[in-house]
């Protein structure tokens, strides 16, 4: 009885370990089929990039540039005499013709100033004439004195006073003639004042500003205040702008140019270079120089004042290979580029153009994404627009996908 029980025993311990065996054996199964399919997936993910295609396009260059849409002749009028504005004829923005009357100061002192020296014009021409009879008869007494003096009918003492007569009667003419020449310079003065009383516009324009009213006194005599500021055509500007010294030398007069004023953000205006000033501006260290840009404004959209950002074009080319600037700036994080890419050979350099190639471009690598793998091409650069840069040699073609980024997990 003992011994069966016994083997009851040992019976039912070995059915237990069988089946424990059995449940190991089903879990290894499973993990190792999980394995594989996780190893299979694995090797099938794509790495999670964002690509670019390289397209043929033009680049153009240009050289970035602020400043302020200005007329192109600007006049700032204030008055040569003392005064009170008797009368102001313009308003803002009114269209004046050259001559036309902006405004006039009071002409009643003026007025009574030429009249007194139109009285001594006249009293110096009255002398002349009083000469002019003085000097008629002491000729004739000289020249009949003179026959007598050659008859000896008369003294040569009375020959010599009449003489003296004579020439103290040419002087006397010769005085009045220079005091009428003073009186009527006077006069001309007078009503030269006059005539100045009235502010006029010496160029057809459209006034800006306005700063005169009826009833202020103008004290030219001090500082001349400015009254009116008048801008020649509105329809021809000119924009200003500032170039820094490192861009300089590579704009020129005559080079085309765009720009946009926060008033229209989606219109871009034509414009050309003009001048380009050799004076240097020095504003917090920083060196510029000023070029002025002309601007057609027939449609009269653009205002004195507006601020502007121009780019100037300095070079182009059409019809090249192009990618992305951010492909060029893109690199794998660091610790990944070993495991994940295929690098430069050892020991080669990394960038077989060096730092410029044969075409004077830069050199650059960028990261392609062929049959699922990145690789890292070397390129040589050329002209860029801040956006795209044009390719002058390395393995690209058209169509060709370049990373320019990590996805977003």
């Amino acid at each position: 009885m003992p011994e069966l029980d016994v083997a009851t025993v040992v019976g039912l311990a070995g059915g237990r370990k069988r089946r424990w065996r059995g449940w190991a054996a089903v879990l290894l199964i499973l993990a190792g089929i999980g394995g594989t399919m996780y190893w299979r997936a694995s090797e099938d993910k794509v790495p999670p990039y964002l690509t670019a295609s390289v397209t043929r396009s033009t680049v153009i260059e240009s050289v970035t540039a602020t400043g302020t849409v200005e007329p192109t002749n600007l006049v700032e009028i204030s008055s040569e005499l003392s005064g009170t504005l008797a009368s102001v004829e313009v308003d803002f923005n009114d269209t004046v013709e050259v001559g036309q009357t902006l405004a006039r100061l009071d002409t009643g002192k003026l007025m009574a100033q030429v009249a007194v020296y139109q009285a001594s014009l006249d009293a110096a021409i009255a002398r002349v004439a009083m000469a002019q009879a003085s000097l008629t008869e002491a000729r004739e007494v000289y020249e009949a004195g003179q026959e007598l003096d050659r008859r000896g009918v008369q003294s040569h003492q009375t020959s010599v006073a009449q003489r003296a007569a004579y020439v103290r009667a040419e002087a006397s003419l010769q005085s009045a003639i220079a005091d009428r020449s003073l009186a009527e310079a006077n006069l001309d003065l007078q009503q030269a004042d006059l005539e100045m009383a009235c502010i006029c516009s010496p160029i057809r324009g459209v006034v800006l500003d306005r700063s005169a009213d009826v009833g202020q006194i103008v004290a030219a005599a001090l500082s001349a205040p400015v009254l009116f500021t008048i801008a020649e055509d509105l329809r021809e500007m000119e924009l200003r702008v500032d170039i820094d010294e490192a861009d300089i030398g590579r704009v020129a007069v005559g080079a085309a140019a765009s720009f946009t004023v926060e008033a229209y953000d989606d219109l871009e205006f034509p414009a050309a270079i003009a001048e380009i000033r050799f004076a240097p501006q020095t504003i917090a260290g920083v060196v510029t120089y000023k070029a002025v840009l002309s601007v057609d404004n027939s449609e009269m959209l653009l205002r004195p004042g507006m601020t502007a950002t121009a780019d100037i074009r300095v070079a182009a080319a059409q019809d090249v290979l192009t990618v992305p600037n951010a492909a060029l700036r893109y690199a794998p994080p660091v610790g990944d580029a070993g495991e994940m890419f295929d690098g430069p050979p050892s020991g080669g350099p990394a960038n077989p153009f060096g730092g410029r190639g044969e075409t004077g471009g830069d050199a650059g690598t960028v990261w392609v994404l062929r049959d699922g793998e990145a690789r890292e091409i070397p390129v040589e650069t050329g002209l860029t627009d801040g956006r795209f840069t044009q390719i002058l040699a390395g393995d690209l073609a058209e169509g060709d996908l370049v990373i320019t980024d990590l996805a977003d997990d």
